[in-house]
């Protein structure tokens, strides 16, 4: 095995072995529920620990299942009087619409069963977001159905009906309007040009309107080094990728969209000549984000040193092309003039980019990639992006102004600032005494109960509207559902109040028809059935910005220092939960952060040597106070994280939300600050950190089903050494004989099986694999998967049916605990997707008393729940640690409002996926009612099945593709070709030696980087 000092570990516990850790290695199923158990009622199916209860459960069992079984249970159905001509029961029906929340974008496709939106998926017909869809437009169809939603309009607090809110509202606006007062539209980024029009028909008909947007994760700074917009960003054409800061694999701008492009330049191949040339991505930056646990060389550096960071580049990259160099730069880091000079080699097919919002920092990062020849290929400034169109100076001009009474009149169209701005007290003390409010807001949040009138937007599946992500690129939003509650569309709204027809969708299809598609009903049907039009060319411009290098050095230098030695805070984005707009939605509060594996919190995460000098250790709860705001969480230690940080996430400590986010975490964004005119997510002066001598259990889900022995489990190599050698880092497990050493796959107990028909199979790449977990939530949404919460999550009963496994890894011998302290500063990470492995040689199959788990004729490994009476046999046999045991009726748990636990949370439930209750085992089924589905279509077209028409939910969600589904049967399929070509390269089995025979096998990861001397 190649680099055999490497240790791979899922966290610190587990790195040093704490108790906690080692007690639950052996624990196969955590905590055992008690009678006081907060779920309720006694438990089934042999949950006692005592033997003899276990039996007399297991007799009972297979009587009630016999009896259960003779008896059919009566249910009345109500048939259709008049049938919708477009509803077939148990037949989806498809739409083509685009998700939109803030600046985040994505075209997609609406799946209704009897007119109900329960999944969601990419539409491929867009280049822009080309399929793509994040964990958070997954999610965004159980947002639906949240309860917590306004159920019609609001006036002083008290439900009204429309007619009333249109009349006092425009007789007050009327009233503002006549004598001059100052009218406020504020919103985020607005990405549909309709409705921007919409706007300007409000402000015309009261002339003293302005519109304001702002973004809560913004990219002002790069709006404002670039004169305004934002430059199309292309990394699928670069060779050298650096990044300093910027999450582009997880919340920055557009991250799925930045994935798809990233993975092209990521593929490998073993075949003979085929594709062994890869990108090289260099990370620096403050905590160890999604983008840089995927870097080939990364960093680290302290929020007080990033503009100098920036400037110390542009002065490596300008020595080598013969630039005039900036003064400052006086900071030390590792493969920084590595990264300068890989850039100014692959000139032309290079990319640097910041996720800093100072404008000085993005100038500078600007006159970097003028200097390596990125506008033009890399960059583009022809097709600017729309997705943050922010100003935060004029943002922050309003809040002051509100402040000193000089606003008459706001309207917040679906913006919650009193949360998610740094100014958001001054603001919530401002707005009370503003003389008309109103708010488009869905609920009576932190921002819309300061407001005198609430009049709720519908939801965007409820809808119509269309969006412009990129300049001459657009998309149509349309409705899937009709409104659940008496919502109506903020633009309607508008056009009501400026005395206009309301019809929205009339006026949206006028607007096309004259001014984007002009070409008619036809085009605009087309358009609508595509769900896109794009009409752009795709002209590229090499034009860049004229930056004065010298001024934006100067202003770093005032701003930024390279000698802090106290604490400092650094401000995300999650991956899951984003700014917090989704707060409330289940799914997303249960995802697990790809690095910390965290879910249900935010936290104060801080790497361990800072631990040690502040004498913390995880769980401990610590104040964490600055500008005169402080907050109480528990301590999360992060490997690879900056040393004297810390760093707080935004997107928690919702107030007004519901009851799924009200009381989860902190706000982190009062702990933002001002930095030469915008908002960056840093704060250098005067932190502090106490604790308070309390504790707080983290709900992580790193650790819970480990499997040890990982030399097999995840492998990977350098370019270098796979160019001269395809099988270079590969595991080949051997086993000794009496007949000699032979291949542990060469010995079986068993037969064997034959697939005369279809061989259902996978392939998983770990090189273009970022560990996003967008496949966790479309997993969820497909297969019914309950949500179950905080305490459950710490009790290691968390449901998800895929995981994404993180592991880190150190360069050092397992007894050197001085080298791995060393290496855990900054370790390598590998993420891998783990399901069940639907093996051939299926150890849980072998052990089921009820054969409630059994082998398919088709390779894949099933469960009859109706059979299952829960003994977990087939679970503690798992070597993969992939099965899921309901110890609870989780569909059933008042723990929250929406989701499996009422009848409006049920409308997302896909019917063709049974609702498991407590008892019983589940795991993966390989979307087996996709399967069938595919074939019964194939068999009704008396043909078989293409490649590619059927896919299982995880690979369809896949922004990077990095998991082939298919028929190993078909030689012209995309998995067999896949295969024959990596078989004897890259492609591997997980624990290949125990000879289980997975259907899956994994693509060892490949990194672009130097090979170690021997």
């Amino acid at each position: 095995m190649e680099n055999s000092n490497k240790r791979y570990w899922k966290g610190i516990e587990e790195l040093t072995n704490e108790p906690s850790f080692v007690k639950n290695v052996h624990n196969e199923f955590g905590n055992m529920p008690s009678e006081n158990d907060s779920k309720g009622d006694a438990l089934v199916d042999g949950s006692g620990t005592h033997r003899r209860d276990f039996l007399k459960m297991l007799g009972f069992g297979v009587a009630a299942v016999s009896l259960a079984a003779c008896e059919a249970p009566v249910k009345k159905t109500i048939p259709y009087l008049n049938k919708p001509e477009d509803v077939e029961p148990t037949i989806a029906n498809w739409y083509a619409s685009t998700y939109t929340d803030g600046g985040d974008y994505a075209s997609i496709l609406v799946k209704t069963r009897e007119g109900r939106p329960i999944k969601i998926e990419g539409n491929k017909l867009s280049s822009v977001s080309k399929g793509t869809l994040s964990g958070r437009a997954h999610a965004s169809v159980l947002s639906l159905y949240d309860n917590e939603k306004l159920k019609g309009p609001q006036i002083g607090g008290k439900a009204a009906d429309w007619t009333q809110l249109d009349k006092e509202f425009t007789a007050k606006l009327a009233a503002v309007a006549a004598k001059g007062g100052q009218i406020r539209i504020i919103s985020n980024t607005i990405l549909s040009p309709t409705t921007k029009k919409v706007i300007a028909e409000f402000a015309a008909k009261y002339p003293t309107t302005q519109h304001i947007s702002y973004d809560a994760n913004p990219a002002y700074g790069l709006t404002q080094a670039h004169g305004g917009i934002l430059p199309s960003i292309d990394f699928s054409k670069a060779k050298t990728i650096v990044s300093l800061g910027a999450d582009f694999l997880g919340s920055w701008i557009a991250p799925t969209e930045f994935a798809a492009q990233w993975a092209l330049t990521r593929r490998v191949s073993s075949e003979k000549g085929g594709k062994k040339d890869m990108s090289r991505h260099y990370q620096f930056e403050t905590i160890l984000s999604n983008t840089g646990a995927n870097a080939d060389y990364r960093a680290t550096y302290k929020p007080s040193q990033e503009g100098l960071v920036a400037v110390a580049l542009y002065n490596a990259v300008a020595k080598l092309t013969g630039a005039a160099s900036a003064a400052g730069g006086s900071v030390k880091i590792d493969h920084l003039d590595k990264a300068a000079k890989d850039l100014v080699a692959s000139k032309g097919a290079s990319i640097v980019v910041a996720g800093s919002n100072d404008p000085e920092v993005q100038k500078i990062v600007a006159a970097t990639n003028a200097l390596v020849g990125a506008y033009g290929s890399t960059l583009n400034t022809a097709i600017p992006m729309n997705y943050r169109q922010g100003n935060d100076m004029a943002m922050a001009n309003f809040i002051k102004e509100a402040g000193a009474g000089k606003i008459s009149a706001v309207i917040v169209y679906n913006a919650n600032p009193v949360y998610n701005h740094p100014m958001g007290a001054a603001l919530a003390a401002a707005l009370p005494k503003v003389e008309l409010s109103l708010a488009t807001n869905d609920r009576a949040d932190e921002t819309a109960s300061l407001c005198q009138f609430v009049a709720p937007d519908s939801h965007y599946l409820e809808s119509w509207n269309d969006a412009e992500p990129k300049a001459g690129f657009y998309s149509l939003t349309q409705p899937a559902i009709s409104t659940i509650f008496k919502t109506r569309q903020a633009q309607s709204s508008f056009l009501t109040w400026a005395g206009l027809a309301s019809d929205y969708q009339a006026y949206l299809e006028r607007n096309w028809e004259s001014t984007i598609l002009k070409g008619g009903k036809v085009a605009w049907n087309s358009a609508l059935h595509n769900g896109v039009f794009e009409p752009n060319a795709g002209s590229i411009s090499a034009a860049s910005p004229s930056v004065d290098v010298a001024s934006a050095a100067s202003a770093i230098s005032k701003s930024y220092s390279a000698s802090s030695t106290g604490l400092e805070i650094a401000v995300y984005e999650k991956v899951g939960l984003g700014t917090g707009s989704q707060a409330n939605n289940p799914w997303l509060q249960e995802f697990p952060e790809p690095v910390s594996k965290a879910c249900w919190d935010n936290y104060a995460s801080i790497s361990q040597p800072t631990a040690t000098k502040l004498n913390l250790k995880q769980g401990d709860l610590v104040k964490v106070g600055a500008k005169g705001y402080e907050v109480t969480l528990p301590v999360l230690v992060q490997p690879g994280q900056a040393q004297d940080t810390v760093a707080i996430a935004i997107g928690y400590g919702r107030t007004k939300a519901g009851k799924s986010a009200d009381g989860v975490g902190v706000n982190a964004y009062p702990f933002i600050s001002e930095i030469n005119g915008a908002c960056v997510g840093i704060c250098t002066q005067g932190v502090s950190v106490a604790p308070t001598g309390e504790t707080k259990e983290i709900a992580q889900t790193q650790t819970h089903n480990t499997v040890m022995a990982r030399q097999a489990v995840v492998q990977e190599t350098v370019l270098a050494n796979f160019v001269k050698d395809a099988k270079a880092g590969s595991f080949t497990p051997r086993v000794k004989t009496s007949e000699g050493e032979k291949d542990a796959t060469d010995l079986s107990l068993w037969n064997g099986h034959e697939y005369n028909n279809h061989a259902w199979g996978m392939v998983i790449d770990l090189n273009t694999c970022t560990g996003c977990s967008a496949c966790v939530i479309s997993c969820s949404a497909e297969n019914n998967v309950p949500v179950v919460g905080r305490q459950e999550v710490i009790n290691r009963r968390e449901m998800h049916w895929m995981r994404i496994d993180r592991y880190y890894s150190s360069d050092a011998e397992v007894e050197d605990l001085k080298g791995l302290e060393i290496a855990s500063d900054n370790p390598e990470v590998i993420f891998q997707p783990m399901l069940c492995q639907h093996c051939n040689n299926a150890p849980c199959e072998t052990v089921c008393p009820v054969l409630a788990t059994t082998h398919s004729t088709e390779g894949l490994n099933q469960m009859t729940y109706n059979r299952c009476i829960g003994t977990r046999y087939c679970a503690n046999n798992c070597p993969y640690k992939v099965r899921r045991f309901n110890w609870f009726r989780y569909f059933q748990t008042d723990d929250f409002d929406f989701h499996f636990n009422n009848d409006l949370g049920r409308m997302v439930i896909n019917p063709d996926v049974t609702v498991r209750s407590r008892g019983v085992m589940e795991k993966c089924s390989m979307c087996v009612q996709r399967i069938q589905e595919g074939k019964l279509t194939a068999k009704k077209e008396k043909r078989r099945p293409v490649d590619g028409e059927i896919q299982v939910a995880c690979a369809q969600s896949c922004p990077t593709n990095a998991i082939t589904f298919g028929d190993m049967n078909d030689p012209a399929s995309e998995i067999s070709k896949l295969l024959s070509v990596e078989k004897e390269g890259r492609a591997y089995h997980v624990i290949e030696e125990i000879n289980v025979k997975p259907n899956i096998s994994y693509l060892k990861k490949v990194r672009n980087k130097d090979a170690k001397k021997a």
